[in-house]
């Protein structure tokens, strides 16, 4: 036994860890140890252990919960970056998130992690043509998380989108690697345009509560976006964007603000 544990915390850091902290959690919380069994200890593998555990969420009258795991492994097993993913966006929220004091917290209880790891499953549903599966499944999550992701929006990996509540992203909008997202985000067009009409958020960028980003416009690599901002303009690499509309300070910021999660911004510096 001793022997397989230290086999899969050498290959599987992340899930190793998980699995010793639901044992924590099910010896110091009694009432949840039935749950944390279920979802995590009678499991092998992180992978199906999140099938489990948001097919239960994803569910319903009309999919029931025992298909919604089949698709989940379905796509799972397709695209092994998925569960890369995963882990990736599992270490962001602990890393980043103060709130946070465990992989099985954020895993369990999160659902700004529920939502996007529910969107990596529609995303790969909306590739393979099956447009009306995919929007089922952006509905469920709307409906479930307060969170309203267009199923043909691309999502990088190691993303944290904190509390999630009002986080709304646009069909043709790529958010890369990196990138942490406050409540109340929106990353949208500007009308009734069609074609590539939403933002493009480059690797490493911070998107403060309530920031708005419209239309099909950069904002560069490990670049911030203040409070309640409204974006309309590119913002280069490296700089802040704060104000309605948005004008950029501060360019010589953090080189890492995703991480850094530093949300104090000087808004002295020049116009967009």
């Amino acid at each position: 036994m001793a022997a397989t544990a230290e086999k899969i915390a050498a290959c599987d850091p992340v899930w190793s860890a998980m699995r010793d902290q639901a044992r924590g959690l099910a010896r110091s919380e009694p009432a949840l140890a039935s749950f944390v069994h279920a979802t995590i200890l009678n499991h092998d593998r992180l992978e199906d252990a999140l099938s489990y555990h948001l097919a239960k969420k994803i569910g319903g009258d009309d999919v029931s919960p025992m298909l919604a795991r089949e698709i989940f492994v379905e796509a799972i097993a397709a695209d092994p970056e998925i569960g890369a993913a995963v882990r990736a966006d599992l270490s962001a929220v602990f890393d980043r998130d103060p709130a946070c004091h465990s992989h099985v917290q954020a895993f369990l209880f999160f659902k700004g992690f529920h939502a996007l790891e529910c969107h990596r499953i529609s995303h790969w549903l909306w590739t393979k043509g099956r447009e009306g599966m995919a929007l089922f499944f952006q509905s469920r999550i709307s409906e479930l998380f307060d969170v309203d992701v267009h199923p043909g929006a691309r999502m990088g990996r190691g993303i944290m989108i904190d509390h999630a509540t009002g986080v709304v992203i646009g069909e043709t909008a790529v958010v890369e690697d990196d990138v942490s997202i406050m409540h109340g985000v929106t990353l949208g067009g500007t009308g009734k345009e069609g074609g590539d009409r939403h933002p493009k958020v480059r690797r490493g960028v911070l998107l403060s509560m309530g920031a708005k980003i419209l239309g099909n416009i950069e904002i560069g690599e490990c670049a911030r976006v203040g409070a309640s901002s409204v974006v309309l303009r590119d913002v280069p690499p490296g700089c802040t964007a704060v104000g309605v509309p948005a004008k950029l300070v501060n360019c010589a910021g953090s080189e890492r603000p995703s991480q850094d999660m530093n949300q104090v911004i000087d808004e002295s510096g020049a116009g967009i």
